[in-house]
């Protein structure tokens, strides 16, 4: 039986009765990655959502709460059984499925529990620099909105002169345990206190300054150092720099992703710069030097008497310091030969004059015949 007024946790996972366990949490896994709070920040409906797909997944992904579920439907359970998925970062609910840590770096955003002590979550901040920061380094300072402890009640969220007082629920340890016997076996689930959210404190008379939240909004200017060789995808980690957790663990940390600018000049592969230049006819035919701009002076290119267009240079050690090592990479320089479009009529008349001359020269074949 089913209760009016509640949805079936089979269509909320998008499964039927028939569905295998594995199955189940596969389903469950899917939508819970749409519907994170950290894919989806202050999107109201798809944190309601998300809570739907735990809710449904505590009792259909236990083979013993969904045969319960199957006989009785929503009747069988209290409400507040089903309280005990908390708000967490993608590697909680990826290590639920045996993923380790794989999603520590950044998809995480994550928000490390350790008991009572949980750290807050971590923050992507995008920064975007030129070629020549690239090259040689940049120490600077960037804005990041975060949140931070609120200054009227040093972050307890509690009015003047109150305390938080213990969660009579769990009577403080922040965990709900329930223990069900099975003939000679016995199993214990052990959930997060839905009333005090696993902080084992609950806020009686909250702050009138941040509602009982004991954080507020600010923008906080942090030193970044962006090292020598840094390239496009950089991830530099600023440890404690990220959000600050609901209770008294410490912060999450903040990662900043290096983006290059586009320069006028210079397009860079890896450790390697290249780019184009144009050199007079005069000078191929005769031959000579050219001076090229490089990322850090100028430097000059021997053109040799009948250097053909688009020949590329290289020049060694003149392109970008390697992130790891500082050794610099190479400067290629594509040569095209600029043909004048224009001519006086003394060019003209030299121009006939070499033609003549070098027809002469010129051998006619007879062909295949």
């Amino acid at each position: 039986m089913i209760l009016m007024g509640k949805k079936d946790y089979y269509e909320i996972l998008g499964v039927n009765r028939d569905t295998s366990q594995q199955d189940i949490k596969k389903s469950y896994r899917q939508l819970a990655r749409k519907y994170h709070p950290d894919v989806n920040p202050s999107n109201k409906e798809s944190e309601e959502k998300f809570k739907e797909i735990n809710e449904a997944y505590e009792v259909l992904g236990n083979p013993e709460k969904k045969n319960q579920y199957d006989q009785y439907g929503h009747s069988a359970f209290d409400p507040e059984d089903l309280g005990g998925f908390r708000g967490f970062g993608f590697d909680d609910l990826f290590r639920d499925f045996g993923f380790g840590d794989i999603f520590d770096m950044f998809s995480g955003f994550r928000s490390k529990r350790s008991g009572r002590r949980r750290q807050g979550v971590d923050i992507k901040f995008d920064y975007t620099i030129t070629l020549e920061d690239a090259f040689s380094g940049l120490e600077t300072k960037i804005q990041i909105p975060r949140f931070e402890r609120c200054e009227v009640c040093n972050g307890e969220g509690t009015k003047s002169g109150t305390k938080p007082k213990e969660c009579p629920k769990c009577d403080g340890s922040g965990e709900i345990r329930q223990i069900r016997r099975m003939g000679f076996m016995q199993m214990v689930n052990v959930s997060t206190c839905p009333k005090c959210g696993g902080s084992g404190e609950f806020i009686e008379t909250p702050c009138s300054d941040c509602k009982g939240t004991g954080k507020e909004r600010k923008l906080r200017s942090i030193k970044l150092k962006i090292p020598s060789g840094a390239d496009e995808g950089l991830y530099l980690r600023l440890a404690s720099e990220g959000e600050i957790t609901d209770g008294k663990g410490p912060r999450g940390d903040l990662y900043v992703a290096i983006h290059l600018k586009p320069h006028d000049i210079f397009e860079r592969h890896e450790d390697n710069l290249f780019c184009k230049t144009t050199v007079s006819f005069p000078i191929v035919c005769l031959g000579g030097k050219i001076e090229v701009p490089t990322i850090d002076g100028k430097a000059e290119i021997k053109i040799s008497t009948g250097t053909e267009s688009h020949t590329v240079f290289r020049l060694r050690g003149q392109g970008m310091p390697n992130l790891h090592s500082q050794r610099r990479g190479d400067q290629l320089v594509k040569v095209i030969v600029e043909v004048p479009k224009k001519l006086t009529k003394k060019q003209k008349e030299l121009l006939k004059e070499f033609y003549e001359e070098r027809r002469e020269e010129i051998k006619v074949s007879k062909g295949f015949f």
